[in-house]
């Protein structure tokens, strides 16, 4: 699958991949920083999300074959790749499944085992399905429809990213909304480990989230024994955003490390 993507700067390749309902708009502004410290910065759309295809194939297996098409496609060689959340599963089952084909990794909030499903999740799928864009001309319409599902005003603009004008008075979602919520209980498998993977590996975790508890360290440290752990207290599951410049720091500081 030919993935829509956004490239900057110059160096050694990095890609990074967003989560769940995210896009690769979400991620601009740190890209566009890291892209500065000397790297070329790849920002995909993972498939049924932002500009990408839609698939009823929705699942880790597919999603990391799409990363590999990906890989071979732009000819990256030695890339280090950085996933958050469902982001973060697809770069570690890729990084365990194919060690030699990348140099770091960084996984941002996010284990190795399965979750329960998340109520939010579903929420998010119910509100969005609310909107019927046959009544609706305006975005500041569309808000109203999912702050009576979606309280939370964080999660509600995040959710908006995925709005796409059509014309001057038509919208409609950009993602895949039913090929997610068909598959939706895939997002939450966990990933077997077949053998470490040995090259450096950064965790950064949200001290308020549950993403990453302390039962997921030794099962981390077992399946990437060379990596590190940051915490940054108080943030969420949208650590990056929450606290970027901390973020930044962890991030640029361990790629920095033994260049």
């Amino acid at each position: 699958m030919q993935l829509f993507y956004r490239k900057f700067g110059q160096g050694k390749p990095l890609i990074i991949l967003h989560g769940l309902f995210g896009i690769s708009d979400n991620w601009v502004s740190f890209g566009k920083k890291i892209a500065e410290l000397g790297y070329e910065v790849y920002i995909p759309d993972q498939r049924n999300h932002g500009q990408s295809p839609h698939s009823s194939a929705f699942n880790y297996l597919a999603l990391v074959d799409d990363l590999f098409e990906f890989v071979d496609e732009h000819e990256l060689e030695d890339a280090i790749i950085l996933g958050h959340s469902m982001g973060g599963k697809v770069a570690m089952r890729y990084a365990l499944e194919n060690p030699h084909f990348l140099s770091k990794l960084i996984v941002v909030d996010i284990s190795l085992r399965a979750y329960e499903a998340r109520p939010h999740h579903k929420n998010i799928i119910r509100a969005m399905k609310k909107v019927d864009f046959s009544m609706v001309t305006s975005r500041k319409q569309v808000e109203e429809i999912l702050a009576e599902n979606i309280s939370d005003t964080k999660i509600r603009l995040f959710v908006m990213k995925n709005l796409h004008r059509i014309s001057q008075t038509k919208f409609e979602w950009r993602l895949n909304l039913d090929g997610i919520c068909d598959n939706l209980d895939q997002m939450f498998d966990g990933i077997d480990i077949p053998e470490p993977f040995t090259k450096p590996s950064l965790f950064i975790r949200g001290g308020a989230s549950d993403y990453i508890i302390d039962e997921d360290i030794a099962p981390i440290n077992e399946a990437f024994p060379d990596n590190q752990l940051h915490t940054i207290d108080g943030a969420t599951h949208w650590v990056h955003a929450e606290a970027p410049d901390l973020f930044f720091h962890y991030v640029s500081e361990f790629l920095q490390k033994d260049q």
